[in-house]
């Protein structure tokens, strides 16, 4: 089984604390389940995409936000926990919420055909939402693991999750690793 695995804009910008649009420590705390996932999807030959937000110093998006994530500036890193990660990953360059919108995304995956996509990353609400919707209007089945997804508004990441599993019918799990077990246990036993 192909499995894509997307990682939405884990970079300096949301995940440092001196940022100017940091996400919090909700952001900081699903690094550790981002990395136990590419991990274990590595290991069975998933292809990782990373995203990155990445404006020009006048982008119109700084007239809702403040100014962050301007190409060449230390905000666009991905934060140092992930990085070893982006050795094989493809990376898309982004400037608006979806990783679809001014961007190669959609022929990376027609090209890598996958099976499903695990998407990961900040924020629930905003940037994950947006690509996750962008994916499923294109059919691809989506896996949103509940732990390794983090916004700045908790009650906006509970609604968001709510909202992509009711109404774009992606399969929102609490935990990852437990849902992939369960999985394998059900393909056993078929």
């Amino acid at each position: 089984m192909t499995k894509v695995v997307m990682v939405v804009d884990m970079q300096r910008g949301f995940t440092d604390p001196k940022a100017a649009l940091y996400v919090g420590e909700a952001g900081r705390q699903i690094i550790q389940p981002i990395r136990e996932i590419l991990k274990t999807e590595l290991e069975h030959g998933a292809q990782v995409i990373f995203t990155r937000d990445w404006h020009e110093p006048d982008d119109k998006e700084f007239q809702m936000w403040p100014p962050h994530c301007i190409k060449g500036t230390w905000e666009t890193e991905i934060d140092p926990e992930l990085a070893e990660f982006t050795k094989e990953a493809i990376l898309i360059n982004k400037r608006r919420y979806s990783a679809f919108f001014d961007t190669n995304l959609d022929e990376q995956l027609k090209r890598l055909a996958p099976e499903a996509v695990i998407v990961t990353g900040v924020a629930t609400d905003i940037c994950v939402l947006f690509t996750v919707a962008d994916l499923r209007n294109r059919d691809y089945p989506v896996v949103v693991p509940a732990n390794a997804v983090a916004s700045f508004d908790s009650e906006a990441h509970a609604f968001s999750l709510k909202h992509m599993e009711r109404i774009l019918g992606v399969t929102v799990v609490s935990d990852y690793d437990a849902w992939q077990r369960k999985q394998k246990k059900e393909l056993a036993h078929a």
